[in-house]
């Protein structure tokens, strides 16, 4: 048993979709944020940069004395995971595998889209960790750099996204797929439009409840599982506390509190 909390960071908001989830299959936890919006959008910027901003966000979780660190973003899983799990020694979750093996699971015809940020995208890491399982899987995949901004603007069911959605979309509706995976922790939050542009047929996979499952195994093999009956929920921010009060309460359903602005070396 480790009381300890979990440590979950990502390049802004997006990774409250993975806390909102393990809150839900894990009650006992307690969980440390850190949402690094004040140098978002990181699907944009270069490995090196990734890497950098990697390490520091980590080093600030592990400060906090986390007994795990999740990482809720698919840019850093595609650029930074070998050189972040070979500088910290406590166990480090992604979000890629999981949500490859939940597109698998669902997929009907072997269809599958993928959409995310240019960096994830470029690095061809989905369609890697998909065709590993099965290598018979037609993947078609779209980089979508907009969403992010859009969703740290707020603008989540608007015309504006719609339209930016109808264009990214367009030739992964032309491909037929039956199952998209939102490779981005921030795109659950603008499901509704993708799902309406993308049409009923279509499956949208999010990695964060397979990687619930994940997490969960992993606490108890490692013996890492807490016990607390009222376990503490902290939120750090590099940007507005305001925005990420706001944005966070949309996104878990529920008033934040403990919510801290840090400043982070640019």
């Amino acid at each position: 048993m480790d009381n300890r909390p979990i440590g979950v960071f990502d390049s802004g908001l997006g990774g409250l979709t993975v806390v909102k989830e393990i809150i839900k299959q894990l009650p006992n936890e307690s969980i440390i944020y850190f949402g690094d919006d004040g140098r978002a959008p990181y699907g944009t910027k270069s490995k090196e940069t990734v890497i950098k901003y990697t390490k520091q966000d980590a080093a600030f979780l592990l400060s906090m004395d986390v007994k795990l660190v999740v990482v809720a973003c698919n840019t850093i899983s595609a650029f930074a995971l070998p050189e972040l799990k070979a500088s910290i020694n406590v166990p480090v979750l992604e979000v890629i595998g999981p949500g490859a093996r939940s597109a698998l699971k669902k997929t009907k015809r072997g269809r599958i889209g993928v959409i995310a940020t240019p960096a994830t995208i470029r690095s061809g890491v989905y369609p890697k960790a998909i065709n590993s399982i099965n290598p018979d899987v037609k993947i078609f995949s779209q980089e979508c750099p907009l969403f992010v901004p859009l969703v740290e603007e707020g603008w989540w069911d608007n015309e504006i996204t719609r339209m930016v959605a109808e264009e990214y979309l367009k030739e992964l509706k032309k491909a037929q797929i039956d199952t998209l995976v939102l490779g981005c922790t921030h795109y659950p939050v603008i499901s509704n439009v993708i799902r309406d542009v993308m049409g009923d047929g279509v499956v949208l996979v999010s990695s964060a409840e397979e990687l619930s499952v994940t997490l969960k195994e992993l606490l108890l093999k490692e013996g890492l599982e807490s016990r607390n009956e009222s376990p503490v929920y902290r939120y750090y921010t590099s940007d507005s506390v305001e925005k990420f009060k706001k944005l966070g309460k949309m996104i878990l359903g529920k008033e934040i509190s403990n919510i801290e602005r840090i400043e982070m070396e640019n």
